[in-house]
């Protein structure tokens, strides 16, 4: 069952990828696409996830085949008159967390015969503005934002400099927090505080006394789980313990130096933020005899590679694709009723999603 499961989350990324990649203009209407022999090869996936990648955007009418000559970008039905509404949406990247709230916005916005309009910044800040320069002057009505607020000196101006873009703006992902009811952006957001509190009491509920966190630092969720570990720590009684390395360290052989210092602080649990920085906590407990998760139990914050690791891992699951129709749901009742609409400001909490790393499932099963 599992080999199947993931099959079929393949194709269905893949095929999102290749939809994306389309939408973003990679591919122009009429451009021939990679052969499913040529994608096959660059992805590692086999011909059959391949194909039914394909068949399910042929099904959408995004791609055309022609016999003997391989598959194309179709062709835009012909405009009769213009979709009721136009939004851009700005993104980090298209990778990974985004791909489901991408999903979200696009269902809600075609359901109602909005057209969209995609840019991204690749996480690059200086690419911002560019990019939402040209979203506004592509004629959207409306933009939902993921921009840059964490690391830069004023956030405040930042989000005064967004607002005063003459269409309106809902942040996804992103708001001022710290300023509380001072904050009066528009904006859907995951509730991470929350998402750590409930792992850290999850843990703490199967008998860990002390929960760890360990984090990949410099990134704009990391202050907000940090924050919701602290406040378990506090109301559960035990003094925080938290790990933290930048991305480019863990990748060079963190994962076995923090290990060690779990390992040395006698404690049996941890939160780890992300999941890959969770998998390569297990490789390097995998290398020095700990067991995941009789010696040490685990649960990762993000639930995109979660299902895959070698132990798989409860995880921590932000409701993504709610989330992407949320933003969009409230920018098109924005433009329908004008400043008759209060300010929307929501917080998703996150779900639990329990796997084998946390020993759960054994407790239950005794």
């Amino acid at each position: 069952m599992r080999d199947t499961d993931n099959r079929g989350l393949k194709f269905q990324a893949l095929a999102d990828d290749l939809r994306r990649g389309i939408l973003a203009g990679t591919w122009a209407v009429g451009a021939k696409l990679p052969t499913e022999a040529q994608l096959a090869a660059e992805t590692g996936m086999s011909l059959t996830t391949v194909r039914r990648a394909f068949d399910e955007l042929v099904q959408a009418e995004i791609v055309v085949r022609r016999q003997g000559a391989g598959s194309f970008v179709a062709g835009r039905q012909p405009v009769r008159r213009r979709s009721r509404f136009a939004v851009g949406v700005l993104l980090p990247d298209t990778q990974l967390y985004y791909p489901r709230v991408l999903q979200g916005i696009e269902e809600t916005l075609s359901a109602q015969d909005v057209s969209l309009q995609l840019a991204t910044y690749n996480y690059q800040p200086e690419r911002e503005d560019p990019s939402i320069e040209f979203l506004v002057n592509s004629g959207v009505d409306g933009l939902i934002l993921v921009p840059t607020l964490d690391g830069i000196a004023d956030p405040q101006q930042r989000v005064r400099e967004l607002a005063a873009l003459h269409v309106p703006v809902v942040l996804l992902e992103r708001s001022l927090m710290d300023l509380g009811p001072g904050d009066r952006t528009e904006h859907v957001c995951s509730d991470h505080q929350g998402g750590a509190y409930d792992a850290v009491s999850h843990l703490f509920a199967l008998g860990h006394p002390r929960v760890a966190l360990l984090t990949r630092t410099q990134t704009p969720t990391e202050p907000a789980i940090v924050a919701g570990y602290e406040r378990a720590a506090a109301d559960l009684g035990f003094a925080p313990l938290v790990f933290r390395a930048l991305k480019q360290e863990w990748e060079a052989g963190a994962a076995e130096e923090l290990l060690g210092q779990v390992r040395s602080a006698g404690v049996t649990a941890a939160l780890v933020f992300g999941d890959r920085e969770a998998t390569l906590l297990e490789a390097a407990a995998r290398r020095a005899g700990v067991r995941i998760p009789e010696d040490l139990a685990l649960v990762s914050y993000d639930d995109e590679l979660a299902d895959l690791a070698e132990v798989p891992l409860t995880a921590v699951a932000p409701a993504k694709h709610r989330m992407g129709r949320m933003a969009a749901e409230i920018l098109l009742r924005r433009l329908v009723e004008g400043d008759d609409c209060p300010i929307h400001q929501v917080r998703l909490r996150p779900r639990l999603v329990i796997r084998e790393s946390c020993g759960a499932k054994r407790q239950s099963a005794q």
